[in-house]
């Protein structure tokens, strides 16, 4: 590998050089093989050894390297075997999004495995869209991505000025519910076919102009109730609580 490749691939740990190029790293066997066969674009992909073989219908140029250069070009504590580039999807304009299902939103999440946990969620429950907020991680941070385990291919991740999106959501009348430690029960409260699901900062919660834009706030209830227990759940914890209960409804 040359040494002008070699510092691209690194310089893509960082998000302005990620979106400057359109790109980003994707690391593990399982995750470039999902990759490889979904409608992403991928530049090219890096092997050490001999013990992947990429299946013969692919054509994406590839390159086997040495184990010193992959260590040299990956993103995480502990180099894989196999190293892809890949493109960023366009998923097109939110102007006129219409949610025909539950979509998440996360308002500043910060830590990038929360974030790719709550995607993988995401994919583990049918929900096909989430939009963060403008300060949420990136999605495509090479540690959300890791963290996902492929549901990155299947779930669309946007970037939006969160609280003009959601006050549009209501003008369409689409409910939004947010999850707080004060609110009504979410065993006992009403939960409909379609509506979006608000998460909070780690450490924050909701924000003040984010919870102004919600319709229902949601409190899931520690057991047994009226004891001491942890202050709260960790955000990925909440989103599987409320997405479980959310899918239990429906079936």
């Amino acid at each position: 590998m040359t040494k002008a490749e070699i510092s691209f691939i690194r310089s893509l740990s960082s998000r302005k050089e990620r979106y400057a190029a359109g790109v980003f790293v994707a690391e593990g066997e399982k995750l470039v093989k999902e990759l490889l066969a979904s409608s992403f674009t991928v530049r090219r992909v890096y092997l050490c050894g001999d013990g992947i073989q990429l299946p013969q219908q692919v054509t994406v140029p590839s390159e086997r390297i040495t184990s010193r250069e992959m260590e040299r070009i990956s993103l995480l504590k502990t180099p894989s075997d196999i190293l892809a580039v890949v493109e960023m999807p366009d998923y097109g304009s939110t102007e006129t999004f219409l949610p025909e299902d539950w979509v998440l939103a996360l308002d500043d999440v910060q830590d990038p495995g929360n974030m790719g946990t709550i995607i993988r969620l995401a994919d583990w429950f049918g929900i096909r869209d989430i939009f963060c907020s403008k300060a949420t991680v990136d999605c495509f941070n090479p540690k959300v991505v890791q963290a996902t385990m492929g549901a990155i291919v299947r779930v669309r991740v946007h970037y939006v000025p969160l609280p003009k999106f959601l006050q549009r959501m209501l003008s369409e009348g689409i409910p939004v519910y947010g999850t707080f430690l004060e609110g009504e029960n979410i065993y006992d409260a009403e939960l409909p076919a379609k509506g979006i699901l608000v998460m909070g900062n780690e450490g924050q919660g909701i924000s003040t102009l984010v919870e102004q834009q919600t319709t229902r706030k949601l409190f899931i209830p520690s057991y047994p109730t009226n004891t001491e227990t942890s202050e709260s759940l960790n955000v990925a914890i909440a989103t599987a609580v409320a997405t479980a209960e959310i899918r239990r409804r429906l079936r």
